[in-house]
This record gives structure tokens, sequence and C-alpha cells, in this order.
């Protein structure tokens, strides 16, 4: 079922921060978590500042798998969004432990996740989305929908809408469910065929929305390997 070309033992690190958004490192999580049912060798896992419990939005509290200091072997490093993306957007130690990550691993994000990247500039030149529906705080005259602020953080960014963007190196995903999409597309970068993609989408019971979604991608024609 998967593809003979894939890359083997893919392994994902999500990042995970103060306030984050649970269902943006959830959802990809998830999507690997039942793609090793069918191969084993994937894997993914939790990466944050330090090796003490993070407590994501809601109250939600998280171990993480390594600390930055482990500088753990991946594949893709994905950052979720949230509230806690405010605060590190400024967080330097994370723009330092993204720069020096291997050219071969890739930079993903789900939601406001891309404001970090946009604030790096590492969007400058590329394709790149975030959230279209705001919140009450971002609908109103004192907030801004969060597409629109990563326009604003990353002026020569050019703001698509799909649901995934593929810039090359750098994978973006717009929307708090869109984590999901991201795992999914993660397995196609990975090399693994639609067969085996559909296969984990229906065991999820998540196979008409990955039909819907699966060509709400971009892939950018000047992207970036």
């Amino acid at each position: 079922m998967a593809d003979q070309a894939r890359k083997a033992g893919f392994r994902l690190g999500i990042y995970i921060f103060k306030d984050a958004e649970i269902v943006d490192f959830a959802a990809p999580y998830g999507v690997f978590s039942v793609a090793r049912r069918y191969d084993p060798e994937l894997d993914v896992f939790f990466v944050a500042e330090a090796m003490r419990p993070v407590q994501a939005q809601a109250g939600f509290t998280v171990l993480p798998n390594y600390a930055f200091a482990d500088r753990p072997a991946m594949d893709a490093f994905l950052i979720p969004g949230g509230f806690g993306t405010r605060q590190e957007m400024h967080n330097r130690r994370l723009h330092e432990f993204i720069r020096e990550l291997p050219e071969s691993c890739l930079l993903t994000s789900v939601c406001t996740g891309s404001w970090i990247y946009g604030m790096m500039g590492l969007l400058d030149g590329l394709v790149a989305t975030n959230r279209k529906e705001p919140d009450a705080v971002e609908a109103s005259a004192r907030g801004m929908v969060p597409i629109e602020r990563l326009a604003k953080i990353a002026p020569r960014c050019r703001i698509s809408r799909a649901r995934v963007v593929d810039a090359g190196r750098i994978i973006t995903a717009g929307g708090i469910s869109s984590g999901m999409e991201m795992g999914f597309y993660l397995l196609k970068r990975a090399g693994y065929d639609d067969a085996f993609i559909e296969e984990v989408a229906r065991v999820m019971e998540y196979a008409e929305a990955y039909r819907l979604y699966r060509t709400d991608v971009e892939i950018a024609s000047n992207r970036r390997a």
C-alpha cells in the first residue's frame, strides 16, 4: 500500500509551548499515530524549550519528549498556532533552534504558527497561509483576522487562502482543524501513496472530509526545496 520510494522512518517533531492550541498539535499527532498502525517506522514526538511540563490552552498539560538541547533528528518540524504564538514570535531560543535545523528538515506550521516563520523572515518571497476565520476578539475593531496579520508580519510573503500551502521546505496550513490536513500532507511528502493515506483517513472516520480538503492545496511554482 505504501510507495516504495517513501522515506523510511519519517520523524515528525511538534513544538509544544505555553498556550499552544490543542487541536493544532493533537490533529497531526493523531494522524501519525494512526498511520503507525500500518507503518511502525513512522515517528511523532513533542519538542519543547526545556524538559518540563508545558501548559497548552485550556490548562491542557503536555510532557515533551525532547528539549531544544537534545537536538532530536527530524524530517519535519511543526509549529502549532494558539494564543502563545504571540510570545513565540519573539522567542530567540526558538528562532535559533529553527535556524540550526538541517536544510533537509521541513519547516511546517498549523494556523497562526506561520506567524513565527514570518517574523523570522523565512516567508519572504514565498507563499503561505493562516487561519481565515476570526474569533470574537479578532473580529472586533480591536483585533485582526489572523491571515491578515500574517500579511502585516510578512509583507514580502504572498498570502494564500488554501487549506495547505507547499512552498518547498516550508509548508503551512490555515485553520485550527487544518492540522488534520497537514498530517495527511506530510505523509504524502514522506512518499506514502494515496491508497495508504486514504486508508488512514478511513480508519479515523475522516474519509469524506479528506476527500473534500485533499485538493485544497497550493503548490508554489517557485517553491524552495
